[in-house]
């Protein structure tokens, strides 16, 4: 894709995340997306076959983004303990960065039909497979007691995703800054991991 298109394109995404999460995906009309793209409706379908089609490219761009920051991040450190804290502070910090986007991959992704569902399941299945390999890491190197790891990682995954999701519903908007440290000593407490290095991750 030309530089020119690859603009347009990302523009159009970016334009469909601030609509599904400002009017809901079923109210925000192709005209409207245009619109808030700076682009003529008929534009829109240059790159996409219907809404449909954009709702699945914008998660699949946007969580890919977010999986290969995982990836790099996470690749940087040497220890189980960093990488649990790593994984923490790279999601909150990237749903703040990006308040349209997590509102609109926790409250409207949840309403989609399970066509959609299935379409977008790749990058969330990376991604646990991603907690999960930390994880065995962890039980391998005994660095913490876990007798199921998929059990582990919907605890791991699930607190992060209520967090999030508490977040964007809230009429007060807060920071997520800081909250790292918190999830970090729930999961050294559900994982048993006791040593100092956790310790110092927390401080």
């Amino acid at each position: 894709m030309s530089r020119p298109r690859e603009e347009k394109y990302q523009a159009i995404l970016d334009a469909a995340t601030e609509a599904f999460a400002e009017y809901g995906f079923f109210n925000s009309q192709i005209s409207k997306i245009a619109k808030l793209a700076g682009v003529a409706d008929g534009t829109i379908y240059l790159y996409f076959k219907n809404k449909e089609d954009i709702l699945i490219s914008l998660f699949q761009e946007r969580m890919g983004q977010f999986i290969n920051e995982i990836h790099q991040e996470t690749a940087k450190c040497q220890t189980t303990q960093e990488r649990l804290m790593c994984i923490i502070r790279t999601h909150l910090r990237y749903m703040q960065e990006n308040r349209s986007l997590a509102m609109f991959t926790q409250i409207e992704l949840r309403q989609s039909n399970p066509d959609i569902r299935e379409a977008i399941s790749g990058p969330l299945r990376e991604y646990f497979h991603i907690i999960e390999q930390v994880l065995t890491e962890g039980v391998n190197q005994r660095v913490m007691i876990l007798s199921d790891v998929k059990v582990g990682r919907q605890m791991f995954f699930g607190t992060l995703d209520a967090m999030i999701s508490d977040w964007v519903i809230s009429k007060k908007p807060r920071s997520l800054q800081g909250m790292e440290a918190v999830v970090f000593d729930l999961m050294c407490g559900a994982f048993k991991i006791q040593d100092q290095q956790a310790e110092l991750l927390i401080k």
